[in-house]
């Protein structure tokens, strides 16, 4: 049958030729439609419970960041129930020697390592071999007789502690404990070597000695308030990594990578860098200004020790480099209560203990976010202006990173710059960008 044969059975009988010629287009179109479909068929409007098209804005600002130079580079990631959302990596690591970002670039993560130290104290925790309640003097016995610095009208006042600084007090940050920094005590700390003269007050990778040694000195200094007074943000971890020395019999490190790193599959994440990753270690940028960076110089304000140097100071506050991938696996296991892989790290008890508020209103004068064993937690909803679910936790890092883990949601999130000082608000604005393509909440 010829094709205008075919055609014609949708005209009348008696239509001119030309009407049933004129119907062919028509009917090639229709046949030809099933062989289309497979090529015009798009892409799932939602992965995982997120709008894809929405996860495309995180794209849009962290580009336009880069491109009026407020961040030099990036890496994003998102899991949720511990499949991968959205992973970008934007910019430049090396934006002098044209050297892209990658995703599995190599980040100075300062104080997310506080919340590895805090889990191996809690692993000792679970074994027996320490109590919440112990005096830390147990452990390190400079600690027995500690002091506080106050203001007077003849300037400063220094009067022994009320009462001994215990291992909680350390985890919360309420044991008094600053980073030396502030004008009162400020000359003491750098006349030892801590504050003003430690970079920007938390950095030890330029120590040639180690941390113990370092906490010992740091005992002898007054602290800024009595324990369980307040909260007060300092070296409260990097005396906690000296109890786990202490304890163990093992250097921080060691520890670290034996109960923590290796079990998790955490290849790329160490104190000190090894020699052959040195290529994937991003640079550091420095704000000048809201919407402008410069390369950091040498030493502890800039790109720091973690290449080369004396490898002696293991600093459990703020001594760890890593990727957004080897995070992940470790905020993953907390997400999962402890365990990952069949590996299981802590019992899920103790992650909740850790994950709950336990410094009531200190850390927040309003209630609306609290500090748990190592953690900020999100404890009301809407609470400084956040979207996360509330009990989620999370912290940073002085170099711009941050990590959150909402356990409604099953998310974990991980941001990761290298900018000091930093001055962007994209890090603050990573959560709300994340949470406005989830488009199927739980």
């Amino acid at each position: 049958m010829r094709l205008y044969d075919c055609c014609s059975t949708f005209l009348s009988p008696g239509a001119p030729m030309r009407a049933s010629l004129r119907a062919v287009p028509l009917v090639v179109s229709l046949v030809m439609l099933p062989a289309l479909a497979p090529a015009q068929q798009r892409e799932p409007a939602t992965r995982l419970g997120f709008s894809i098209a929405r996860l495309a804005r995180i794209d849009t600002v962290l580009q336009s960041a880069v491109d009026r130079g407020e961040i030099a580079g990036a890496v994003a990631l998102v899991l949720r129930d511990g499949q991968p959302v959205y992973e970008r990596a934007v910019g430049w690591s090396d934006r002098e020697a044209a050297r892209r970002m990658r995703t599995d670039d190599i980040f100075r993560i300062a104080s997310q390592t506080k919340a590895l130290t805090s889990v191996g104290i809690m692993a000792l925790v679970e074994e027996g071999r320490i109590a919440l309640s112990d005096p830390v003097s147990r452990y390190i016995p400079a600690f027995d007789r500690t002091t506080v610095a106050t203001r007077s009208d003849t300037g400063r006042m220094i009067a022994p502690a009320r009462r001994r600084i215990t291992i909680r007090d350390l985890l919360t940050h309420t044991a008094g404990i600053s980073y030396g920094t502030d004008s009162l005590v400020a000359p003491l700390y750098a006349a030892k070597a801590l504050g003003p003269a430690a970079g920007w007050g938390w950095y030890t990778a330029d120590k040639d000695e180690p941390v113990c040694t370092t906490m010992e000195r740091l005992a002898t200094l007054p602290f800024a308030a009595q324990p369980g007074e307040r909260f007060v943000y300092g070296y409260n971890t990097d005396v906690l990594g000296c109890v786990i020395e202490r304890v163990s019999g093992m250097p921080l490190d060691a520890f670290i990578r034996a109960r923590i790193t290796e079990p998790l599959g955490m290849r790329d994440t160490h104190f000190f860098l090894p020699l052959d990753k040195r290529g994937r270690l991003a640079t550091v940028y420095a704000s000048t200004g809201e919407t402008q960076i410069t390369r950091a110089p040498e030493g502890p304000r800039g790109q720091g020790d973690y290449v080369v140097g004396p490898r002696r100071s293991f600093a459990g506050g703020a001594g760890l480099l890593s990727t957004a991938r080897d995070y992940s696996r470790f905020l993953q296991m907390l997400l999962n209560g402890g365990a990952l892989d069949g590996v299981r790290i802590l019992a899920p008890k103790t992650v909740d203990l850790m994950t709950t508020n336990q410094t009531g209103m200190l850390f927040s004068p309003n209630g609306g976010d609290g500090f748990g064993l190592g953690f900020r937690t999100h404890d009301r909803a809407g609470a400084e202006g956040r979207i996360e679910s509330v009990g989620t936790f999370g912290w940073g890092g002085a170099y711009g990173s941050q990590y959150e883990v909402d356990p409604h949601e099953r998310l974990v999130l991980v941001f990761m710059i290298q900018q000091l000082p930093n001055r962007s608000s994209i890090p603050e604005k990573f959560p709300t960008l994340v949470y406005q393509a989830l488009v199927e909440p739980r």
